[in-house]
């Protein structure tokens, strides 16, 4: 074996078993219809506990969604795929069945906005795994709930993605679809659009990660299933994976040689999952040429490494506890709770390219940051006009 399929090899596993080192717990418990006797809940407001297991469930799938849907070439990783992905439709009966003591909480409050877009976004990830293959009562209870959440209003700013995507999986799963919640998300956040591959979270630019958390990834897989039914939808996706190519270019030169980034802004506990936008740019083989697979995935095992080896990270049984690296609760908002964490799954997306892709095959290559801060020849930095 030559050294750079060890690298590729090793990395991969790495990612393989991190994910799902994070995702069982979530996944074995809804499974077993135990998540909310099992399942401890770290918060600030007591409000949260009523949304944090939709959070737990949705954010988890939304990362690992790639990785479900793409059969595996290594047998014994294929094993547990298939495993895995009995494991999560089983833990959706669980979530979506109103007979179920783990019944989720599409219904009650304005959180579940957010994460039921969260869940359709990974049904439009994992269509076969997470739709198709689902029984048809289970397919049913999942329609209704999700329909739920039109009920609510969402908020002037990213949240109004978050409807759109509801509604984006409500179509591809067959049922009746609200086109003018779809068509303002994407007309307003062309007015939200700041420039150089960066959107205002609403009216104004916030220095924190959600066109990562949120607003491109989403922005991307809108518009890729919407952008039929409509030229002027149709128009506008090319401009959007622009900027989301030129987003993930910055994410990619944030990354410091040691696998740390910035810690700017809000809702810093999703840790890695704030590298969504450049996890999804690398699934869809949609990197600016100046930036090689092989970085990307030497910078995000480096961000990955650091943050989920950091002492306190999980609990004694496995759950993820409050803190960008290691147990630092005063990082979590008045919204978060530990459901919230989940998030971090986002940064996994490459999973779902297969393990001879490029991505994993390519020998290690150092990231920007690397070639700057070591004397390299770099590439020069240009904004998007």
């Amino acid at each position: 074996m030559s050294n750079s399929s060890m690298t590729m090899n090793s990395d991969r596993k790495y990612w393989v078993d991190t994910m799902l080192r994070i995702a069982e717990p979530v996944i074995q418990s809804l499974a077993a219809r135990k998540l909310r006797a099992t399942m401890p809940v770290e918060c600030k407001k007591e409000e949260q506990r009523q949304y944090t297991h939709l959070e737990a469930f949705a954010r988890t799938l939304v990362g690992i969604a790639p990785w479900l849907e793409q059969p595996a070439l290594d047998s014994e990783e294929e094993k547990l795929r298939l495993s895995f992905g009995e494991l999560v439709r089983e833990a959706m009966d669980a979530g979506t069945d109103p007979e179920s003591p783990d019944f989720l909480n599409f219904a009650t409050g304005f959180q579940p906005i957010v994460d039921t877009a969260f869940l359709a976004h990974a049904i439009l990830r994992a269509p076969n795994t997470l739709w198709h293959s689902l029984d048809a009562r289970v397919q049913a209870n999942l329609a209704a709930a999700m329909k739920t959440s039109r009920t609510r209003k969402p908020g002037f700013n990213n949240w109004l993605l978050f409807a759109a995507m509801t509604e984006t999986a409500l179509g591809y799963m067959g049922e009746d679809w609200d086109h003018m919640r779809v068509d303002f998300a994407l007309k307003q956040h062309e007015q939200w659009y700041l420039g150089d591959g960066m959107y205002g979270d609403g009216v104004e630019y916030h220095a924190d990660y959600y066109n990562s958390f949120v607003i491109q990834p989403m922005l991307v897989d809108i518009i890729e299933h919407v952008q039929v039914h409509y030229e002027d939808w149709g128009r506008m996706r090319a401009q959007i994976v622009q900027r989301a190519q030129r987003y993930a270019e910055v994410q990619e030169r944030s990354i410091s040689p040691e696998g740390t980034f910035p810690a700017i802004g809000r809702s810093l506990a999703y840790r890695f999952g704030a590298f969504q936008s450049l996890a999804q740019t690398a699934l869809r083989r949609e990197l600016p040429t100046v930036v090689a697979p092989a970085q990307v995935r030497g910078a995000l095992t480096a961000v990955i490494r650091r943050l989920i080896e950091a002492p306190g990270t999980f609990d004694d049984n496995g759950w993820l506890r409050i803190g960008l690296c290691g147990h630092q609760p005063e990082v979590g908002e008045h919204y978060i709770s530990t459901g919230s964490l989940y998030l971090c799954s986002a940064v996994f997306l490459p999973l779902g390219l297969r393990a001879d892709d490029e991505f994993w095959q390519a020998p290690a290559a150092p990231w920007t940051s690397q070639q700057v801060w070591s004397h390299q020849t770099v590439a020069i930095d240009k904004a998007l006009y």
